[in-house]
């Protein structure tokens, strides 16, 4: 008897400790990937980007007289987007860049408001109107078959352009490798601005240097919608309710083998969403198509066919958008189930007392962005936590979406121009 007591503690020993030994390798693991998928891989990414500089130099091209340049189509799709219409026009005209060269196209998708009537006003601008509203991305397509210029730079209605935006694009195409342009997009900060906009716009530099850092080691992943731009041969027809448009795009011509270029030089400005409830509808509409993305791009995952773009791709977006955030939301149960278990209370303890910090500092931030008082240390960690609870509502998006890529715009904060 007493030996069958002994077997048997030994064999809860056991297995408590196989118990903790597996939350403790699941825990270990869920920091390396939050902590790579956020932080770790722009470090491993920037040093990459040194050594490869080291040996290989950038090559330098210029652009070839104005009489030789490309003809360019300036392509914006717009719903309802009377209020920036004629800002939006001033911006395109003051474009430098030859102007019987640059055709202005506007796609306008079942606008209701007066959007079209504004526009006969502009001369200078074709506009393709569509009673029935689609989506975005089912204009692109529609408006892709009157396209015949050589080169298409998509941009928003609501974004203003620098002056040398078209001809940094242009400049970039000199490379025949080079498929895709990528613009910088950034957000217009004002003083009074809060969580939305503040930590937008801190998200954004953030992004925007991995960005550069991409295409500096191989090719950017993906672009945004605000100011990018294709070879207009490579223009793929994608699912009519495809909701990151700009990002399948550029990766499926990446996929054919062609690199991303991105354009600090040429940048898009917009402002901020107006508050965190705007900026939700944003985030959980990107999550979503970040999803979606993950499955229609499935086949970029595989290394052997795709290499580096592979392995920039897993670790930039996929991460990001499917196993990080569930990771993150997982560290604070497993850290207190192995403290529980027994674990160091000086290497557990002070993890856990830095996650009660993390989220004490995001709940400060909610507090204060909830009356509108601006506190950038604040703002972050709130703005990160954000970020991540809602590609967990993403997954619900997708489940509710009705078949096409039509979705409610999200207001933005109210600016003085930005029209360069």
């Amino acid at each position: 008897k007493f030996i069958s007591q002994s077997v048997k503690s030994n064999r809860e020993k056991s297995k408590i400790k196989n118990t903790m030994i597996t939350v403790q390798i699941l825990f270990w693991l869920a920091l390396f990937l939050v902590f790579y998928t956020h932080l770790g891989y722009g470090i491993l990414l920037y040093t990459l980007v040194k050594l490869k500089e080291l040996t290989v130099k950038p090559v330098k091209r210029q652009l070839p007289p104005d009489k030789l340049l490309p003809d360019v189509t300036l392509f914006i799709t717009a719903f309802n987007e009377e209020d920036v219409v004629d800002e939006k026009m001033h911006n395109c005209l003051k474009l430098d860049y030859p102007k019987d060269k640059l055709h202005i196209v506007w796609t306008t998708d079942g606008s209701n408001d007066s959007t079209n009537e504004r526009l006969k006003a502009w001369p200078q601008a074709t506009v393709h109107f569509q009673p029935l509203r689609q989506g975005k991305t089912a204009a692109m397509t529609r408006g892709m078959t009157l396209v015949d210029t050589p080169l298409v730079v998509f941009t928003d209605a609501n974004t203003m352009l620098n002056r040398e935006a078209i001809r940094e694009i242009v400049l970039a195409f000199e490379d025949p490798g080079v498929g895709c342009v990528a613009g910088e997009k950034r957000i217009a900060v004002q003083e009074k601005d809060g969580a939305a906009a503040g930590g937008e716009g801190i998200y954004w530099k953030y992004e925007s240097t991995l960005k550069a850092l991409d295409a500096r080691l191989y090719s950017a992943v993906g672009a945004a919608g605000e100011l990018f731009a294709v070879r207009r041969e490579l223009f793929t027809v994608m699912e009519p309710d495809t909701l990151l448009d700009d990002f399948i795009l550029s990766l499926r011509i990446a996929m054919q083998g062609y690199k991303i270029a991105y354009c600090t030089r040429a940048y898009a400005i917009e402002s901020g969403s107006a508050d965190m409830g705007e900026e939700q509808k944003r985030k959980v509409r990107i999550a979503a198509g970040g999803l979606q993305s993950v499955w229609r791009l499935r086949e970029l995952l595989n290394p052997f066919r795709y290499g580096v773009l592979s392995f920039q791709y897993i670790s930039h977006r996929v991460l990001r958008w499917s196993v990080a955030p569930v990771l993150l939301f997982a560290l604070l149960p497993l850290n207190v189930a192995i403290l529980l278990m027994g674990g160091s209370p000086i290497w557990y303890g002070t993890i856990l007392a830095l996650q009660v910090l993390f989220y004490i500092l995001a709940m400060g931030g909610y507090y204060l962005s909830a009356r509108q008082i601006k506190n950038k240390l604040l703002f972050i960690p709130y703005y990160f936590l954000f970020m991540n609870i809602n590609v967990m509502k993403g997954v619900n998006y997708l489940r509710k979406m009705k078949g096409t890529g039509a979705w409610e715009k999200a207001q933005r904060t109210k600016t003085e121009s930005l029209n360069q």
